[in-house]
């Protein structure tokens, strides 16, 4: 949950004034990384919203995170190494305060030298014949793992590693042959035109093979770690402080910041195309329709960038063997400025592209309806909504509540009986947006309860009276629905309004943040970053909290996640659950659950593909438990085969196809003719629908509801 936050000059300037005067502008990078650290502790202490004290069990907290995110598969320290490290492990409190950097420098310098090291390991290692016929094993819990104990346990841990990653590409290297031969016995058996290459290797050119593509792996890894600044390790170092407050206080890098935005508010100013990184190579992913790139007809996806001109009159920079986030940044500006980027084209030649930089919506984010058809011969709306977004910076900008309003308006043009809205994987977003989400399906009321550190509980209310559905309402949520997902969700369930159906609790994610800037309290114009804070939390209109316990669905049905340890209980550092007083609200009806639930739980046990699923569900996650497993080459074919075997026993979920029968709306079909990115997308997107067992009950349920 995130809102848009000012704060209270009156509230916060007397403990915050000396903040403002403290620091001149750092000249160097260890100036500022003090200054930040100092700022965070300030921020953290005044207005976190259960504020921790700064002492040795603090201390010891964030030592334990900070080691666990630097080196989590204990494979760059040895255990004397931490032995030293840990002589520091009751004063990070004392370094926080006084911006001391000693505890950081001396464990992200080790990291580099032993990097520089680990290199060179791998290098040898590589160079030489590997044996797979020792029965050697990789350990893969890292809490079952131990510190090497001396140059050569780690170099040996490194080969285990190299093994690992070699078996697996080999394996890669099988199951693709054992694909194209069966399309090859496919196109044979239909008597087609065959233009497939079918390449067979030996064991041992599989095995060569293999090994050079993770001799370019690891080349890779070390050369993006080498670029990593030592302000990146910073932020990593920053975060174990916060995040011992709570998993949602976060320190952000003013590059992080950046790239927060452009993710919330669904928008970008740039070109239109997505960067990636190859070997080394900056290179032009897929192309935006409509986007300057795409306009320019002079981009192809795979072109290598050579240099970019970010400014007219600037320099170009050679973005070779960059970061891609770095590069990203030079290739991004203000909208309507000029971009120049020097492309090596496929064909070897070299070519400059002018474009003039515009605002690029990532549609992704943004809400997306169509219309179900039903056995029954009645239309059912769809909406999925991917994200509560909303752009706090252009009044004019895209919000989830007008897109879902939007997409209401087109549903019930068409005369549907029900809607069904899906917060699966949503992770939430603005708290403003569900309360306004809130008055497009009931009267005016509240919504949610909002409590600050100081135990002040705010009611936050629809003040509408003009819904646009009133119709049957399900809503589809799952262990990934977090935060402004839970909210929404929890009301509807509270009124009375909405069935939930889906996983059978939610994240459990029931606090809301801002960003507070952390140079608004300097005496500087340096960019300091900011400072993702928890500052209340919030509550159901019954009272409870969402936090930790989520939202129990009315309907369960069990997925994938739910055997997986996903939500807010698994982390120890989460905030408590509690309640508040009830807001005083009015349910508006009582739905018939105990029919709808019976029908559910009696079509689920006789549906023989869920059952199969949830057999699916439990045997993958029992593989993500493994604790070990063999470099021997013939056991860990026999392992393979094993899987593969089980894995067979799943196949039939892949082609499953849930019977609905789907209609998109008049203007995107059109679309579609035209905008072939588009029409890809929705072709993909009808595709997933269908394979939807979910989404075929919810189906049969909202057909139930009166």
């Amino acid at each position: 949950m995130f809102k848009k936050f000012k704060l209270n000059r009156l509230l916060f300037f007397a403990p915050l004034v000396t903040l403002m005067f403290c620091f001149n502008a750092p000249q160097n990078d260890d100036e500022k990384m003090q200054t930040i650290m100092i700022s965070v502790k300030n921020t953290l202490s005044y207005l976190h919203y259960s504020p921790k004290p700064i002492n040795d069990a603090y201390s010891a907290d964030v030592y334990d995170k900070y080691m666990e995110m630097i080196d989590p598969g204990k494979r760059f320290f040895l255990q004397s190494e931490v032995d030293e490290f840990s002589k520091h492990r009751t004063k990070l409190d004392d370094y926080l305060n006084r911006g001391d950097l000693t505890f950081y420098k001396l464990t992200v310098d080790k990291l580099y030298d032993r990097t520089a090291e680990i290199e060179k390991y791998s290098q040898e290692i590589l160079s030489k014949p590997i044996n797979f016929e020792e029965n050697d094993e990789l350990i893969l819990e890292p809490k079952l793992k131990k510190y090497p104990q001396n140059q050569e346990e780690l170099k040996n841990e490194w080969k285990k590693f190299i093994k690992y990653n070699i078996l697996q590409e080999i394996e890669t290297l099988n199951a693709k042959e054992e694909t194209q031969r069966e399309k090859k016995d496919s196109v044979n058996r239909l008597k087609l035109k065959d233009t497939i290459k079918l390449e067979i290797l030996t064991p041992a050119q599989k095995q060569v093979k293999a090994t050079e593509e993770v001799k370019d792996l690891m080349t890779s890894m070390f050369k993006r770690f080498q670029k990593r600044k030592k302000m990146d390790w910073f932020s990593v170092y920053m975060n174990a402080y916060t995040e011992v407050f709570d998993p949602h206080t976060n320190y952000f890098s003013p590059q992080d910041k950046e790239d927060f935005d452009v993710n919330f508010a669904g928008k970008v100013i740039g070109i239109g195309a997505t960067i990636q990184e190859s070997k080394g190579k900056i290179k032009i992913g897929t192309l935006v329709v409509g986007a300057p790139a795409w306009k320019s007809k002079q981009i192809s996806e795979g072109d290598e960038i050579l240099k970019v001109q970010s400014k007219k009159g600037e320099e170009p920079i050679n973005v070779t063997g960059m970061l891609v986030d770095e590069a990203v940044r030079f290739i991004r500006g203000e909208k309507g400025t000029e971009v120049v980027l020097t492309l090596k084209k496929k064909d070897g030649t070299i070519k400059e592209v002018k474009m003039i930089r515009e605002e690029v919506a990532i549609e992704d984010t943004f809400a997306r309806s169509i219309i179900i058809n039903g056995a029954n011969g009645k239309k059912y709306g769809f909406i999925n909504l991917p994200s509560f977004n909303a752009d706090f910076e252009d009044a004019k900008g895209r919000n989830a509540s007008d897109d879902i309003k939007a997409e209401l308006i087109k549903l019930k043009a068409q005369n549907v009986e029900g809607i069904i809205l899906d917060l699966r994987n949503n992770g939430g977003g603005s708290l403003t947006e569900v309360v306004d989400i809130m008055g497009l399906f009931m009267n005016s009321g509240p919504v949610v309860q909002v409590k600050d550190g100081n135990g002040r509980v705010q009611v936050m209310r629809n003040k509408q009276n003009d819904p646009i559905w009133t119709g049957p309402l399900v809503i589809m949520q799952n262990e990934l629905s977090a935060s402004a997902s839970e909210i929404l969700a929890g009301a509807m369930q509270d009124y009375g309004r909405a069935v939930i159906v889906g996983s059978p609790q939610s994240f459990g994610k029931g606090t809301v943040q801002t960003f507070v800037e952390l140079n608004r309290f300097l005496n500087t114009s340096d960019d300091f970053g900011a400072l993702k804070l928890t500052i209340q939390k919030f509550y159901r209109v019954n009272g409870k909290s969402t936090q930790l316990k989520g939202v129990d669905s009315d309907i369960p049905m069990k997925d994938i996640f739910t055997y997986e340890e996903i939500g807010e209980r698994y982390d120890n550092y989460a905030l408590p659950w509690d309640q508040v007083s009830t807001s005083g609200f009015a349910p508006l009806n009582t739905l018939n659950m105990s029919n709808l639930v019976n029908n559910s739980a009696k079509r689920l046990t006789q549906n023989k593909n869920y059952q199969l699923l949830l057999e699916s569900a439990q045997w993958k996650e029992k593989l993500d438990k493994e604790e070990k497993v063999t470099l021997n080459l013939k056991e860990f074919e026999s392992l393979m085969k094993a899987r593969k075997e089980q894995i067979e026993k799943f196949k039939s979920l892949i082609k499953f196809n849930n019977g609905l029968n789907f209609t998109l709306h008049a203007d995107e079909a059109k679309r579609g003719k035209t905008d072939e990115v588009f029409a890809k997308k929705s072709e993909n997107w009808l595709k997933n629908l269908k394979r939807d067992i979910y989404l075929q009950e919810t189906v049969n349920i909202i057909s139930e509801m009166k």
